[in-house]
């Protein structure tokens, strides 16, 4: 085989480490360890964060993408495979290669619809593999468990990646705003209520069409359509993160405008200390919780964003296997008759635990974070 690193993979391992990084040094600080023992000591959390941790476990084996190596030439040339598979396709071999004709339902033996055999007239045709598909299959017979357990890593992407994104822009203005005031807190206030006023969907498929065609456009950039599917999905993780800093940032300065009137800060000030030594040891610890809070309740806003905007056809790329793309394709399916379910059923069940693991998860964090919970 041979190893393939799309951006979208080398993203995903950095937040990992990132992650890891900060949990040592969250450590070795007081004040954090004893915060993160209350979110311990919390089974709701404990609980919800083992799912995520399940859920995150699948996306990482998922990006651990390469090229399986065709058989040699008469010359003896070795070549690799345009498909790109992952380390989960391997580990779900089974779901991914026994596939049925068309629809069926779950754990069925027989397929959906009735069809006109040889010897018995017209009857549902038995399975290839009955009783083996926990969700059925869809209208080209894949596994729908097999579909769902490769949307996890689309999802994540996009509720990391996006929220990671719009960070930056919304704390350091949030903060610039609330502390500086005057003219500098007039044009972030023009700016994000300008932005604000643009109705966000049509702001999104506009950029997501003008990167399409950028895309289309240049089809020497990308060696695979895995590759090609990528830059569409890193390139609408850029867009939600530009269209979706607002929020957050409105209410860092609103915190800000509060914490520079109190008396430690005003403290700092007449001492001599700088406005940026301020902002960074005074005024942020203090609005951390509400970060970690906006941070995690965004993710769960767009992993249902990207759900939304498959449906109406500006999500990520078709080849993409997302829940989004799930959805749109059972729109159809919910139209036949009888009314094949299944696809519907799986993406919602897995979308609804991650986003409610999220949420608790998020409510544990400001119990633990929140210094007037703690008072």
């Amino acid at each position: 085989m041979k190893f393939v690193l799309l951006w979208s993979d080398a993203l995903f391992f950095l937040l990992i480490a990132a992650m890891i990084a900060g949990g040592v040094w969250a450590s070795r600080q007081p004040h954090l360890r004893a915060s993160w023992r209350k979110v311990g000591q919390s089974r709701v959390a404990i609980g919800s964060a083992a799912v995520l941790a399940v859920f995150f476990a699948i996306a990482f084996v998922d990006s651990l993408h390469y090229r399986p190596q065709l058989p040699a030439t008469p010359q003896g040339e070795v070549r690799y495979s345009t498909e790109v598979l992952s380390a989960l396709d391997a580990l779900l071999l089974p779901l991914r290669t026994q596939t049925e004709k068309t629809y069926s339902a779950p754990l069925a033996t027989h397929l959906f619809a009735k069809e006109t055999l040889d010897d018995a007239g017209r009857d549902f045709p038995p399975l290839r593999y009955p009783g083996t598909h926990l969700f059925g299959t869809d209208k080209v017979g894949q596994d729908v468990l097999y579909l769902t357990l490769k949307s996890i890593r689309t999802a994540l992407l996009i509720g990391t990646l996006t929220t990671l994104i719009m960070l930056p822009a919304a704390i350091g203005l949030g903060l610039l705003a609330g502390y500086v005031g005057g003219w500098v807190d007039d044009v972030i206030q023009y700016l994000y209520t300008t932005l604000n006023s643009i109705p966000g969907v049509l702001l999104i498929a506009a950029s997501v069409l003008m990167m399409q065609v950028v895309i289309d456009t240049h089809p020497e950039w990308f060696a695979t359509s895995a590759e090609r599917a990528d830059a569409r999905l890193l390139a609408l993780c850029a867009i939600l993160g530009i269209t979706s800093w607002t929020g957050l940032c409105r209410l860092l300065r609103g915190e800000t405008l509060k914490l520079r009137e109190l008396e430690y800060v005003q403290a700092a000030r007449a001492l001599g200390v700088s406005s940026a030594l301020i902002l960074w040891r005074h005024i942020l610890p203090n609005v951390m919780h509400i970060v970690m809070i906006a941070m995690v309740m965004d993710f769960s806003g767009l992993v249902l964003a990207e759900a939304v905007l498959s449906y109406v056809g500006i999500g990520v790329d078709p080849n993409t296997i997302s829940f989004g793309t799930m959805i749109n394709t059972a729109r159809m399916e919910l139209a036949r008759e009888p009314m094949v379910w299944w696809s519907l059923a799986a993406a919602f069940i897995f979308m609804f635990v991650l986003v409610l693991a999220a949420n608790l998860f998020a409510d544990a964090l400001r119990d633990a974070f929140d210094p007037r919970a703690s008072r």
